[in-house]
């Protein structure tokens, strides 16, 4: 069932959002940086609202930023 599926993804969409807001608390980054990682998380996740499969992707790439110590300017 499609209907399933759909609810297998936003539960792991969910589960990974959730260590990902982890993530960026535990990170020894100014609180700028981490102000900005935030709200982009906040942004992936109105994004799921409207668009799951899509914001899996942005997630998965955030992510990978996280990985690589790719993050955003300080917000000034």
């Amino acid at each position: 069932m499609e209907h399933d599926g759909q609810l297998q993804l936003y539960a792991a969409v969910a589960s990974r959002l959730k260590e990902a807001h982890t993530r960026v608390r535990a990170l020894q980054v100014p609180e700028g940086v981490r102000m900005a990682l935030t709200r982009k998380l906040l942004v992936i996740t109105a994004a799921a609202k409207h668009d799951l499969a899509g914001a899996a992707r942005r997630l998965e790439r955030f992510n990978a930023d996280l990985d690589e110590g790719r993050f955003p300017e300080e917000d000034g």
